[in-house]
């Protein structure tokens, strides 16, 4: 009797013209890990390489999401012993995260499910990005002691008015619908055209562009809707333009209905330093230039992460012990000087290049 064959974390193929990368960890909600950020990385070399694939395609496997984030546990048990992976895991997957926004073949990521963190990293820098139905996009790093990374400063700033630093604050959910109008996403369609999508997509003729892409999916799209936080959004530009947690706070009381109570209970469990740590991060970003740009401050500020207690604790919290009471250093923003903001972002002796 054989003994059932083990699928790698990572499938690579080609499929007609597609090159095929399909995480595979669907116990773990398809989690990034090291060897499967490399794995993608060798995967676009060859994929561009290839004259006969006309475009990428990522997806996940399993049916309840693309990819959920880094391998958090693993870095949490590095970061315990002071070890280094954070510092190779994020130099590696930023870089990719670039190479995909810079790839020279259309690259399609179909973003059902949850789509979170890492997961935002390897499908929001996307050429084409289709959303469904049962979409979850979030950025919950705050409620790590940790701040929206993988470009993310880069996506939640450009998104309309203020909708990005609600989102990257409060790290709530957003569905399919809020993610297109936030930047995140390009296309909404049904999950029962996902099948027909891809075929097409899997059969399309070599050198196809990005515009005959684009064109395929906008056939298969739905009807626009409005998403439930995207109907919030004067409160949302007014309370979140300020450039403090605190003054943000302030007019979230002041305003007093059900949203803004909502919205301060999401605030009100966060890391305060992650909080302040990311608004300044976002109001950065807004006037960067580039994506990489973002990356490489972002590289040195979850460097800092990767030194601070208020990871290890609230990845204790949320995912080891799973108590959600995390014990935040300091506890409250009253403590969270400019100067612990300012190490954030102080150079090191590493930084983060692009080849």
């Amino acid at each position: 009797m054989h003994a059932p064959m083990i699928e790698p974390d990572l499938i690579v193929r080609r499929e007609g013209a597609a090159g095929v990368i399909r995480l595979n960890r669907p116990k773990a909600l398809n989690a990034l890990t090291l060897e499967m950020t490399r794995g993608i990385a060798d995967a676009l070399d060859a994929f561009a390489a290839d004259p006969k694939i006309a475009l990428v395609l990522l997806e996940g496997a399993g049916e309840r999401g693309l990819c959920a984030g880094g391998d958090i546990r693993g870095l949490y048990e590095s970061a315990r012993i002071k070890g280094d992976l954070g510092k190779i895991f994020w130099r590696e997957e930023y870089i990719v995260n670039a190479r995909i926004a810079n790839y020279p073949k259309p690259y399609v990521a179909y973003m059902d499910g949850f789509v979170m963190g890492g997961g935002i990293g390897l499908a929001g820098h996307a050429s084409h990005r289709v959303v469904t139905e049962n979409t979850k996009v979030a950025m919950p790093e705050v409620g790590l002691g940790f701040f929206p990374d993988v470009g993310g400063t880069w996506l939640l700033s450009r998104a309309p008015g203020e909708l990005g630093t609600y989102f990257g604050l409060t790290g709530l959910t957003m569905n399919g619908a809020d993610a297109v109008v936030c930047g995140l996403a390009d296309v909404l369609i049904r999950t029962t055209d996902w099948a027909a999508l891809r075929e097409t997509l899997t059969t399309a003729a070599a050198g196809t562009d990005a515009a005959g892409v684009m064109a395929t999916l906008k056939r298969f799209a739905s009807a626009s809707e409005v998403g439930p936080v995207t109907k919030r959004r004067d409160l949302i530009h007014r309370a979140f333009a300020h450039d403090s947690v605190e003054e943000i706070i302030a007019a979230l009381e002041q305003d007093g209905s059900d949203f803004a109570q909502a919205t301060l209970q999401a605030l009100a469990d966060k890391s305060p330093r992650g909080l302040k740590v990311t608004l300044k991060l976002l109001r950065l970003a807004r006037t960067s230039s580039s994506l990489e740009e973002c990356l490489k401050r972002e590289y040195l500020a979850a460097l800092e992460v990767f030194d601070s207690a208020d990871f290890v604790e609230g990845v204790r919290a949320a995912i080891i012990d799973k108590d959600r009471n995390p014990a935040w250093q300091p506890p409250d923003l009253a403590g969270v000087t400019p100067d612990i903001v300012a190490r954030y972002l102080a150079k090191r002796d590493v930084e983060l290049t692009f080849p």
